[in-house]
């Protein structure tokens, strides 16, 4: 008789933490996009079995974190330079948007709670020391928390659930450049001012600028990790050979000119 007693326990929480791994090794870089995924080193690396390394892995898939390709296996997920490119501007347009309906829709509870998480993410060491800007996903990140904040159902599916986790990775690369952290946090902070505001158009712009600053950073750093690509093939490609002189191992020689006995 099938019920809920008689259903085996699935160790959901071991997935959670196997998935939980995964994810922040491809948000570090540790793994990085279209690195090909082993069960069988993962498995023994993270020291489960490979029934809940499975399901980990299936999960993010559903997220867009791995890509699964037939015949060859799970990769993490990868995009190329000019669909990041794409990707980001798609971005910067829908979260203006969201940040303007944001001011809008947003309570003073809810205004106040980013602030909150804002003054939590100001304490982060890596914010302190200007090396890295890390956000917890989903109600600890303060993009999230404004998309939500918008109201619109249609902007949440499309960045909440869509894009928010692929997003996500190029966010932390973003974040660890020189610079960067300390900026996209107070960035950050005038985004809280201008909602606060209840400034539609100046949360907007906010929102917007904030989101270029941060393309550039990846844009450049993703420009510069293809051309050091290039230039290691290069060095490690043989040497060409010299021009060819028309004259090889088996070059008829010049005759020898006899002189008469």
């Amino acid at each position: 008789m099938n019920s809920i007693l008689t259903s085996q326990v699935r160790p959901q929480s071991l997935v959670d933490s196997v998935a939980e791994r995964l994810e922040a090794a491809i948000m570090a870089g540790e793994l990085q996009p279209g690195s090909r995924i082993s069960e069988q080193a993962l498995a023994a690396a993270l020291g489960v079995s490979r029934g809940p390394l499975r399901e980990a892995i299936r999960r993010l898939e559903g997220r867009k974190l791995l890509q699964r390709t037939p015949n060859i296996g799970v990769h993490v997920a990868n995009v190329s330079i000019q669909d990041l490119k794409n990707l980001l501007q798609v971005r910067e347009a829908l979260e203006g948007m969201a940040c303007r309906l944001a001011a809008q829709a947003m309570t003073d509870k809810e205004i106040v709670e980013l602030r909150r998480l804002l003054a939590e993410h100001g304490r982060q060491d890596g914010v302190v020391e200007g090396t890295s800007y890390y956000q917890n996903p989903k109600d600890q990140d303060f993009h999230f928390c404004i998309v939500k904040g918008s109201r619109n159902n249609w902007l949440i599916d499309m960045l909440c659930d869509g894009l928010y986790d692929l997003l996500r990775v190029y966010r932390f690369k973003s974040s660890t450049r020189a610079g960067r952290a300390v900026q996209a946090f107070k960035e950050h902070q005038a985004i809280v001012e201008a909602i606060a505001s209840r400034d539609p158009d100046r949360a907007e712009a906010a929102m917007r600028q904030h989101l270029r600053n941060a393309r550039a950073y990846v844009e450049e750093h993703e420009q510069r990790e293809i051309e050091q690509h290039a230039a290691a093939q290069a060095m490690l490609a043989p040497a060409a050979a010299p021009p060819s002189t028309g004259l090889g191992a088996h070059a008829k020689r010049k005759p020898r000119i006899r002189a008469e006995a």
